[in-house]
């Protein structure tokens, strides 16, 4: 497929290169912030726009030669594809690219859709460098990848919209008040260690991350203070894969943030292993901990190689709740591997344990996600679950070997979002949920939470 020529003037000129994100989990988005910053270093002016909080207007789309569309997830790409689309119906002329770890993956669908180009791991020296080829007449790579690390500047956040229209801290304190506070969030560290199946960083990053340098992470942070955070996210898809880092940028933050909070994710591995951590970080403000436990079948966890089974997972809670630190779980209740058994596992640990208002109840619903390019797509274990490719879900179809797990999931997900739309609590979804598997759990039991409040979250609930 040819693309149109740009000029060097079209693309140098403000709002020549027009970056647009479509959704970062309810944040402020770094996927715009970064390559905004790399492209004003090299003398770009480019403009942001997140679609999520703001419409996109034609006069922006008319007027950029080049527009480049973050993909961090799953959610965003899909809606990113349907922002392509307007671009190139509005704006013919122009070249989209695609950028981020699901543009890489769905590469060649992308191509279909009219990508001009797709840009995965530490890719905004690639952007940089791939305008300058476009600046040459040179057409460079149309997909390209690189986990070297990079020099990094201060991510760029003036013309995002205002920190108090993303997701906020929500918490109940010591006098029984709820309490909401505005949140930012940050990277100190990019990839990951590992190879878990169902990722999309692995085929990415091949077990490789990047540390972001503390002094960038503080100026990071203290720009989102500036604008009025009192909370902040590490957005890195594990804080603990360098202990050590994690713990320097932490202390940093504490010592220069005294009064601002934060939440990160990590491994149960990371949890269990590198524990003696957690008591520091909660010490310079840490409030909540994710960790994708996903299943509590040694089956399903090994098939997904996640690195843990399911002792791992109580030992994990154990050393969270020792530290102070509420441990937040996400799952992926539904694999072609997971039983009714399996499922019902999850509720009554879910409810035995205390941790019902630690989940969002979107989580009960969800169904593995099999991405083009995924480690799982010629997986042994999956391929005969495999159908065909949806190319417009970007995802491979599977089909469960018991039908009733497939009509199991679309009933929970129907619930789970009528539950939203209907303003239900928490605990009053789990409760449905648990019914509708045939578990038996009090009010009581799910009441319950470690601390004997509601565990602190963020206003937005947590998907992929």
């Amino acid at each position: 497929m040819s693309v149109p020529r740009v000029t060097s003037e079209a693309m140098r000129g403000r709002g020549g290169v027009l970056l647009v994100s479509c959704y970062e989990l309810g944040h402020q988005p770094l996927g715009v912030a970064w390559p905004m910053a790399f492209l004003s270093r090299a003398g770009f002016k480019p403009v942001c726009r997140d679609v999520s909080v703001d419409a996109l207007s034609r006069s922006e789309i008319r007027r950029a030669a080049v527009v480049v569309i973050a993909v961090p997830m799953h959610t965003a790409l899909q809606l990113g594809v349907r922002v392509a689309g307007m671009v190139l119906e509005e704006n013919p002329d122009c070249r989209v690219v695609f950028q981020g770890l699901y543009a890489v993956l769905n590469s060649a669908i992308l191509e279909d859709v009219g990508a001009a180009a797709c840009l995965g791991g530490e890719s905004e020296n690639s952007l940089v460098s791939l305008l300058e080829s476009w600046e040459r007449g040179e057409d460079g790579d149309r997909v390209q990848v690189d986990v070297k690390r990079q020099e990094f500047p201060v991510p760029d956040r003036t013309s995002l919209p205002e920190l108090g229209r993303y997701a906020a801290l929500e918490l109940v304190d010591d006098s029984g008040r709820l309490r909401t506070i505005k949140g930012g969030s940050v990277e100190a560290s990019r990839g990951c260690r590992h190879l878990c199946t169902h990722c999309p960083i692995p085929p990415v990053y091949g077990g490789k991350f990047v540390a972001v340098p503390v002094e960038v992470v503080l100026a990071d942070v203290a720009q989102q203070v500036d604008s009025g955070a009192g909370h902040i996210t590490f957005a890195d898809p594990d804080f603990l894969n360098g202990p050590t880092h994690a713990l320097r940028v932490a202390r940093a933050l504490n010592e220069t943030f005294p009064d601002v909070t934060f939440d990160f994710t990590a491994k149960i591995e990371h949890l269990v292993e590198r524990g003696e951590v957690l008591q520091e970080l909660v010490a310079c403000g840490a409030t909540f901990v994710v960790s994708a436990v996903e299943a509590l079948s040694d089956r399903v966890l090994q098939t997904l190689d996640k690195g843990h089974g399911r002792e791992d997972v109580g030992e994990a809670l154990r050393r969270c709740r020792e530290a102070g630190l509420p441990m937040r779980p996400t799952w992926v209740p539904f694999t072609p591997w997971s039983t009714m058994a399996d499922f019902r596992e999850i509720l009554e640990f879910v409810g035995g344990q205390g941790l019902v208002t630690h989940v969002d109840p979107v989580q009960y619903s969800i169904r593995l996600l099999v991405p083009p390019g995924s480690l799982l797509e010629n997986h042994a274990g999956f391929m005969p679950h495999r159908r065909e490719l949806d190319r417009e879900a970007l995802s491979w179809n599977w089909v469960h070997p018991d039908p009733e797990m497939d009509v199991l999931q679309r009933d929970v997900a129907h619930l789970v979002e009528n539950a939203a739309e209907a303003g239900h609590s928490g605990t009053e979804t789990f409760l449905h949920v648990a019914e509708l598997a045939g578990v038996s759990l009090t009010p009581d039991q799910v009441a319950v939470t470690i601390a004997g409040r509601a565990a602190p979250r963020l206003t937005e609930d947590w998907f992929c």
